[in-house]
């Protein structure tokens, strides 16, 4: 969090002024905000510091550090989290099995999730690659949801691997 300057830590000579409501009063002296701060009980706070000129705001400071750590708060509880969904394949996998987890990874991708989809290749299945590939084009070719490819398929060691992630 940004540490706002407050009262006479404010260094310029002009400020524009607004209260605890939002509404502007206008241009003042730095002094003359000062002085209305104090007589009304409040602070001075720097809102937009890079402003011409400098933006502050008539408001008790901790009741300012409240309004901005409960904001802070609420953007966190809107963030989604996006989670990397794992499924598995094989170059035998029966088309029952492969349309079941085509199901699953609809769901993941439905809930905002990332998928990542790794088929392994055992012994003199590495051989044949293509083969692989088109069980990675049925499962593609299985799922009902919009998606789009986040990495493309590519071998690493005995597996086939892609990311596939939901369309915006």
């Amino acid at each position: 969090m940004q540490q706002n300057r407050i009262n006479h830590q404010i260094s310029s000579p002009e400020v524009r002024l607004i209260n605890d409501e939002g509404e502007q009063l206008g241009l003042f002296q730095l002094s003359e905000a000062l002085k209305l701060a104090d007589e009304h009980g409040l602070d001075l706070v720097e809102i937009s510091p890079n402003a011409r000129p400098p933006v502050v705001k008539l408001i008790s400071y901790d009741k300012y550090k409240y309004q901005l750590k409960k904001l802070e708060q609420a953007q966190k509880k809107k963030a989604k989290k996006v989670e990397v969904k794992m499924i598995r394949l094989s170059v035998k996998i029966a088309s029952g099995d492969l349309n079941t987890k085509a199901r699953k990874a609809d769901e993941f991708i439905t809930d905002g999730d990332l998928v990542k989809v790794d088929l392994r290749m055992k012994g003199r299945e590495q051989a044949f690659v293509d083969v692989a590939e088109q069980q990675l084009k049925a499962f593609l070719a299985a799922l009902t949801v919009e998606y789009r490819m986040e990495s493309e398929p590519r071998r690493m060691g005995n597996m086939l691997s892609m990311t596939l992630a939901p369309t915006k």
